[in-house]
């Protein structure tokens, strides 16, 4: 049986961004994604550095406001491309936060690219990767990236 969706597939998706050369991978096929359902993209990164920790959106950081600009020009690269997009910057464990980012937001499909490029820490607490996808009710399409092929 088939059940007929209501409204658009994947209306608002949730797009994690590390401020890396991966970001550029994801950002491809949530445009095209977007370009096919007309999606609204949301895209988020979570600065967790010590003053992102302790003062949260107080804080006035060089890392916060590289981070801002940062978002800003992802968000008006998309937008000239016809793609509706906003961004959001959190602040403090990546994990807990893209999980409160995606209720929040009221997401209906989260996009984010996975590495393990924090082996240790991801080992001894979780990734965010996995984090997300068991805690979330909403899809979760995660894209591998291979540092070494890059």
């Amino acid at each position: 049986m088939v059940v007929p969706m209501k409204g658009r597939m994947y209306a608002r998706v949730l797009v994690p961004l590390e401020g890396t050369d991966y970001d550029e991978s994801i950002l491809r096929h949530v445009a095209e994604l977007s370009k096919i359902h007309g999606s609204e993209l949301i895209l988020i990164h979570i600065a967790d550095g010590w003053s992102a920790r302790f003062y949260g959106e107080d804080s006035d950081s060089r890392e916060v406001r590289e981070d801002r600009e940062y978002l800003s020009r992802c968000a008006d690269q998309l937008q000239k491309q016809g793609i509706p997009t906003t961004w959001r910057l959190g602040y403090g464990k990546p994990g807990p936060e893209l999980v409160r980012a995606v209720e929040e937001t009221g997401c209906d499909l989260v996009a984010m690219t996975t590495h393990g490029h924090r082996w240790m820490e991801d080992v001894l607490f979780g990734s965010p990767s996995s984090e997300v996808r068991h805690s979330v009710d909403v899809p979760v399409l995660m894209l591998r990236i291979d540092p070494k092929k890059r």
